[in-house]
């Protein structure tokens, strides 16, 4: 789903102000307007279009440092072929494995944004291990995404940790009102992650075979990346 822009600003802005109330050093910085994807992105990703939703939080000045929880960052734009290795286990997606934007990146969780489709603007997540098939939506939206996060923190499962100066999820099992699959922890307990693959689409059989689908996924991804050389 594609955020209205207001929403969404409001959300990131909710964000930043309950991560600096935490502890975690965000100065505010002006708004930057929406931007537009570098032209390769469009040939990367097989999308002719990126949304506004997508390059205005890419525009954003954010400091270069750790900003969300458990020692996550924001990707910059791919520059190249080599951004398709991430989607390496996207297994059962119900849109085209190719049509995602590598996102954001935590310790072991990688969380993509959907660039097309009926599926456009929710945010998907993947455990980064060979033999995990855990790819589920981690959110509806990049508002959503945000607001559990600042949930998170008012609940006191999202904490700032003085020693390393970042955010950690802990204890999230308490917090019985927030969405577990929208924080980067791993793994996720498994009957909410299979009951959730199955809400929003996953190909389950797909899934249950991961080893002879993630063959075919890495051969689709090399031929992706020759199409790009070509």
């Amino acid at each position: 789903m594609l955020d209205d822009m207001r929403a969404l600003r409001d959300a990131v802005h909710a964000y930043r102000v309950a991560a600096t109330a935490a502890g975690l050093d965000w100065p505010e910085q002006a708004e930057s307007p929406a931007g537009q994807p570098p032209d390769v992105v469009h040939r990367i990703f097989g999308v002719d279009h990126v949304a506004e939703q997508l390059t205005w939080l890419q525009a954003q000045r954010w400091p270069d440092r750790h900003l969300l929880p458990n020692v996550g960052w924001r990707m910059p734009w791919p520059e190249g072929g080599d951004a398709l290795d991430y989607l390496g286990l996207s297994i059962g997606t119900p849109f085209p494995w190719r049509q995602q934007l590598p996102l954001f990146h935590f310790d072991f969780v990688l969380y993509t944004f959907v660039l097309a489709g009926e599926h456009e603007g929710e945010i998907w997540r993947y455990e980064i291990s060979p033999d995990a098939w855990d790819v589920v939506r981690a959110a509806t939206s990049l508002a959503t995404l945000f607001d559990q996060w600042t949930r998170g923190i008012a609940a006191g499962v999202v904490v700032y940790d003085e020693h390393s100066k970042w955010l950690l999820v802990e204890d999230l099992a308490r917090a019985t009102e927030l969405d577990p699959l929208a924080f980067p922890v791993a793994p996720i307990e498994e009957t909410l992650l299979r009951a959730r693959q199955r809400e929003c689409g996953v190909d389950m059989a797909a899934v249950e075979d991961g080893f002879e689908h993630s063959e075919e996924l890495f051969d689709a991804i090399v031929a992706a990346k020759a199409s790009l050389d070509a």
